[in-house]
């Protein structure tokens, strides 16, 4: 029984999905057979009516148009094949063109008109006077060219009326030149020679001459005025052209995501776009991970019916997005793609793209923000840093950083964010607020300010004195927290409350163009000293602004990190040396230009930002604004003079070795002690060998005149 019933069970399984298919077809044979007899037949009754009026709507067509239907269908076409592909808009962007085709179009069915081959159309456009005819004809060809082609128009109709216009002026100027006797004019001549030959120094003239201009312009006494000195103002940078970008390429590139990511069976939606100046950030939502169940009926026929029912969903997981970004840069024909998984503060996953037109981000631009204009409300140190992949404006507080690290390949754009961080402190301080000390090992990045009155020091090129500046620096900020202690502050902000002018104690700001050459001029003392500095100058009012293009673990190490907790990563070459300067990836992916990652003290992603750029004239400007205002009551800082005391001669010197004890032991027990015998046996490099080796000899030296001056006073 049960074998003969599987059958039969399977059969109606099989077949009855089959059975509407089946009685469909049928319906519709018959449906389109009834149709075809009601078409026909009253098609065949009514045949010679039908061809009777098509003859003569024909023929009175033919007479009215001619051969200028071929006009009229092109006419009809046209709209047609525009609306089939979309692209009626083009009807509003050229309509010129249109008109001016119309305008050829009716031009050319007059003339069938002449040869009477265009109807009665074409016989009311020539008129009644064929000569009357023949103008008409070429007014519209030259119109319509005109239309089709306004450069052509302009050329025949503006340039000659302009050159009829200047004609006289020319004829004007040029008579006087003859009248003149010959005896009078041939000094000119004879001087004209002589001017060409100053022609080369007028770039250089002209650049000065418009800071002069601009000194002229802005150093009236209306500007703002602090403790003596005027404060430049913001018209004084130049203003940016921005650039509008197209959102019809945005919501392209916002469906190729979409596809891309669901042919990887992930389901996801882009929620919003950021078009900013270098990126535009695509904000996708993940969609639901469905489980779907097969669920077979039977209905009141018998026929069993097979629906789907929605079981369960989840949310699609963030790491399935994350990893098609290689996939998605093929999608998009993007040379690299960063994900930033998720938005802080936002449910999304942000894709940045890569514009096709990048826009640089100008410092007038930042600084006449809302954002800028709050922190710069509350702090003097407000620095603009840039834009974000969203287009809004990014600045932070050099006093709450407090100190930071600059790190990215050559050419990243490290020197530029140097200039525009320099250039904002000088828009907003004073001489008597702000004084920096500039290292630059390269001699050429930062030589431009040497004419800026906040200049402690001029800019210092040398590798000696960068050290000995160092040692200052480290020198002022004991001497520093000495009259905070006396003055009963808890920082320079309290201390500077209630003084005016030179009385203040100024905030000082150490830049360093290259860490890496100093590190190797002096390893273990530039990174105690910097290390110092970092956990105990920020109270006094010092800050340090630090930049390399090598960030490798013999440069920025695990100390001078740790002490330097805001930091800023251009495009590197590696993801090495992305986590070094940052602590993880992503560095690697940036696109260089001042395209950079910002990591704050507070935040637990670095935030991707477009550099702002300051140009060179912009900085020789500023420079010069402040430099024409040089007075004698600025209060010097005693950099060399403190270096010269006898009382401070120790900050000179190199910290005491560890291992002193150790080669000293080693000397007693060998005679001859060399810097590679010490480098074997104490198992330490050449330089701190070195180094130990002139402290061993000093300390023997020391101990022998100690101990002659022991024996005579003893023969004594």
């Amino acid at each position: 029984m049960a074998r003969k019933k599987t059958p039969k069970s399977r059969k109606t399984v099989k077949n009855t999905p089959k059975a509407q298919p089946q009685r469909q077809t049928r319906w519709g044979v018959v449906f389109g057979t009834l149709v075809v007899i009601a078409v026909v037949v009253p098609l065949a009754i009514l045949w010679d009516t039908i061809t009777a009026w098509v003859g003569d709507a024909a023929s009175s067509i033919w007479d009215a148009l001619g051969w200028g239907i071929l006009f009229v269908i092109l006419f009809i076409v046209t709209p047609l094949v525009l609306l089939r592909t979309q692209r009626l808009y083009l009807f509003t962007r050229r309509w010129n063109q249109w008109l001016g085709g119309v305008a050829i179009i009716v031009a050319a069915w007059g003339i069938l008109g002449l040869i009477d081959a265009g109807g009665s159309v074409g016989t009311g456009i020539i008129g009644k006077s064929e000569l009357g005819g023949h103008l008409r004809i070429a007014g519209l060809f030259v119109a319509g060219i005109i239309l089709m082609f306004p450069e052509v128009g302009y050329h025949i109709i503006v340039r000659p009326v302009q050159w009829w216009r200047n004609r006289p002026k020319r004829q004007k100027q040029v008579a006087p030149t003859i009248t003149p006797a010959p005896t009078v004019k041939p000094a000119p001549p004879a001087t004209r020679p002589a001017t060409p030959t100053l022609t080369p120094p007028q770039p250089q003239r002209g650049l000065r001459q418009v800071a002069q201009d601009v000194w002229k312009r802005y150093g009236e006494p209306t500007s703002v005025t602090v403790d003596g000195w005027r404060l430049p103002p913001i018209d004084i940078l130049d203003k940016a052209t921005d650039i509008e970008f197209s959102e019809a390429d945005n919501m392209r590139r916002a469906e190729l995501i979409e596809e891309a990511l669901a042919s990887y069976g992930v389901e996801a939606k882009v929620v919003q776009i950021n078009a900013g100046p270098t990126v535009t950030q695509f904000g996708v939502e993940p969609g639901w991970d469905r489980r779907m169940k097969e669920v077979r009926q039977k209905d009141k026929d018998g026929n069993v019916q097979i629906t789907t029912k929605e079981v369960s969903k989840t949310r699609v997981k963030v790491e399935r997005i994350t990893s098609l970004s290689n996939d998605l840069a093929l999608a998009l024909a993007a040379p690299s793609i960063r994900i930033e998984a998720p938005v802080p503060g936002k449910s999304v996953v942000g894709i940045e793209v890569p514009n096709i037109v990048t826009s640089a981000v100008n410092l007038r631009g930042v600084i006449e923000t809302t954002q800028f204009q709050k922190i710069l409300g509350r702090s003097k140190l407000a620095v603009a840093l840039g834009k974000g992949a969203g287009g809004e404006a990014e600045a932070s507080d050099l006093g709450k950083m407090p100190h930071l690290l600059i790190a990215g390949a050559t050419g990243s754009g490290k020197t530029v964010c140097l200039n525009s961080i320099i250039c904002c402190l000088l828009m907003h301080n004073t001489p008597n607020d702000l004084r920096f000390i500039m290292i630059d090992p390269k001699r050429v990045e930062l030589t431009q300010f040497n004419s800026a009155p906040h200049l402690a020091v001029p800019v210092i090129v040398k590798t000696d004195k960068a050290l000995d500046s160092l040692r200052w620096l480290n020198y002022e900020m004991d001497k520093r927290y000495q009259q905070l202690a006396k003055s009963g502050a808890r920082n320079v902000e309290g201390y500077n409350k209630n003084k005016q002018g030179p009385e203040k104690m100024p905030y000082i700001v150490l830049v360093i163009d290259e860490l890496a050459d100093l590190m190797m001029a002096g390893f273990d003392e530039v990174e105690h000293i910097l290390c110092r500095l970092a956990q105990l100058a920020r109270a006094v009012g010092i800050h340090l602004v630090v930049a390399t293009q090598r960030p490798s673990v013999d440069v920025v190490t695990g100390l001078i990190k740790a002490n330097f907790p805001t930091r800023i990563s251009f495009a590197v070459t590696s993801q090495v040396d992305s986590r070094t300067i940052l602590d993880g990836a992503g560095a690697e992916k940036l696109l260089g230009r001042g395209d950079m990652l910002f990591m704050p003290t507070e935040a637990s992603k670095p935030k991707r930002l477009q550099g702002c750029f300051v140009s060179d004239t912009e900085t020789e400007r500023l420079v010069y604004f402040w430099g024409s205002q040089k007075r004698d009551d600025i209060t010097p800082l005693q950099i060399e003079d403190d270096l010269r005391a006898p009382s401070n001669l120790k900050i000179r010197e190199a910290p005491r070795d560890s291992l002193l004890e150790a080669a000293k032991q080693l000397a007693r027990e060998h005679e001859n002690v060399s810097t590679s015998f010490l480098q074997r046996r104490l198992q330490i490099g050449y330089p701190r060998a070195a180094r130990l080796k002139e402290q061993l000899d000093e300390e023997l030296a020391r101990e022998a005149e100690e101990g002659d001056e022991a024996i005579d006073e003893l023969e004594d």
